[in-house]
C-alpha cells in the first residue's frame, strides 16, 4: 500500500503561484539588463543558434511546476507498506545463572561420542534453549566465588549465546556462591511485572561461598514473587581408572539436592536432576512448557521510503533549468 507520512506538506503547493499574485514585482530587472547593440548581427553568425534556449518559455515553466510538485511531494514522505508481519511479545524476563566453578570441569557427560565436562554440555544444551526463546528477554549470570551479571536483560539472544559460549571454568573463581547469584538475580528482577520473574539455576554443588545463604536468598526471592527452577547437574556413577584398576565413583557426592529443593519450594519453582545431556535437554525443553515464550502476537508493516526518488529527479529537473536559463513569467 502506498502512503503519506507528512501529507500536511501538500499545502505548500500553492506557494509560488501566491508568492507571484501577492509579492510586489521585482523592480530590478531592468537595471540589471544589458543592452547589446549588435545582437543582430550574432545572431546571423553561423552556430549562433547555440546560444538560444532549446525550451521554449512554456515548456520551461512546466518543468519548474513538475519540479516544484515532485519537491513537495518528496517532503510529505511518500512510503511503500508491506505485507503485516508477525512478532512475538516477550511473556518473561528470563535470567539464566550457571556455575562456573572448578567441578563443572568434571568429564561425566557426552556429547555425541566423545566425554565432556559439565559446563561444554551445560553450553550446548542451554544454547539451544536461548535460540528457542523468541521474543523473550534472557540475562546471564555467572557465578563461582562471587556472582556477575554477564549479560542484562536483552532481546538480543545471539549476544547472550555469545557470552555463555566465551564462559570458562574458574573465571569466577573455584567455590560456589549459590546465595550470591540468586540474590543479585532479585536485584535485577525487582522493577519487573509479578508475573516475569523467572531464575533458571543451574550447579552442580552445594553453597561454599558468598555472603548469603542459598535459603535465605530464596525467602528474598519468595518475597520478591522471584520464581526459581533450580537444576543439579552430574552423573551418579563413573567409571575411574588409578594404580589399582578401575573402580565406579559417585562425582555428584557433593550436590546439595535437598537445599536446590527448597530452593524451588519456596519460591513456586520446580528442582530437577540432570545426570546426562539427555536429561538436560529434556529439562529445558520442560522449561519451555512450564514458562511460554509468547505472551501475545502483535503485527508490523515494513515501511520503504520513496522520497529520494522524487527529490532526486526534481534536482534534476531544477538542474536543467539552470543550465537553459531562468524561466520569464
Amino acid at each position: 500500500m502506498f502512503e503519506f507520512a507528512s501529507p500536511w506538506f501538500f499545502l505548500a503547493l500553492p506557494l509560488p503561484w501566491l508568492v507571484r499574485r501577492f509579492a510586489p514585482p521585482y523592480s530590478g530587472a531592468a537595471r540589471a539588463s544589458l543592452r547589446v547593440p549588435f545582437l543582430d548581427e550574432l545572431e546571423a553568425l553561423p552556430g549562433a543558434e547555440t546560444l538560444q534556449p532549446k525550451l521554449s518559455h512554456e515548456w520551461r515553466l512546466w518543468l519548474a511546476v513538475l519540479a516544484w510538485v515532485l519537491l513537495v511531494t518528496a517532503s510529505a514522505r511518500p512510503q511503500w507498506l508491506g505485507d503485516p508481519v508477525e512478532q512475538a511479545v516477550s511473556g518473561r524476563d528470563l535470567l539464566m545463572a550457571v556455575d562456573l566453578s572448578g567441578s563443572m570441569e568434571i568429564a561425566d557427560f557426552k556429547l555425541g561420542n566423545q566425554q565432556v565436562d559439565r559446563l561444554t554440555a551445560t553450553k550446548a544444551v542451554a544454547g539451544q534453549f536461548i535460540e528457542r526463546r523468541v521474543g523473550d528477554r534472557i540475562g546471564l549470570i555467572l557465578f563461582g566465588d562471587h556472582a556477575y551479571l554477564q549479560a542484562p536483560l536483552t532481546f538480543d539472544r545471539k549476544t547472550v549465546h555469545t557470552l555463555l559460549d566465551e564462559s570458562a571454568i574458574g573465571l569466577a573463581g573455584e567455590k560456589t556462591a549459590i546465595g550470591d547469584a540468586i540474590g543479585l538475580a532479585v536485584k535485577r528482577l525487582r522493577d519487573n511485572p509479578e508475573n516475569q520473574r523467572v531464575l533458571i539455576l543451574l550447579t552442580d554443588g552445594a553453597n561454599t561461598a558468598g555472603v548469603v545463604s542459598p535459603l535465605q536468598a530464596a525467602e528474598l526471592a519468595a518475597r520478591e514473587k522471584l520464581k526459581i527452577y533450580s537444576i543439579g547437574v552430574g552423573a551418579d556413577v563413573m567409571l575411574v581408572r588409578d594404580f589399582f584398576g578401575t573402580r565406579r565413583v559417585n562425582p555428584s557426592s557433593d550436590l546439595d539436592e535437598d537445599t536446590m529443593r527448597a530452593l524451588a519450594d519456596k519460591t513456586g519453582g520446580r528442582y530437577f536432576r540432570a545426570r546426562d545431556t539427555a536429561e538436560l535437554g529434556q529439562i529445558y525443553q520442560l522449561l519451555d512448557e512450564l514458562e511460554p515464550a509468547v505472551k501475545e502476537q502483535r503485527s508490523y508493516r515494513p515501511r520503504e521510503e520513496l522520497f529520494p526518488w522524487f527529490l532526486g529527479v526534481a534536482l534534476l529537473i531544477a538542474a536543467g533549468l539552470l543550465q537553459w536559463g531562468a524561466v520569464k513569467t
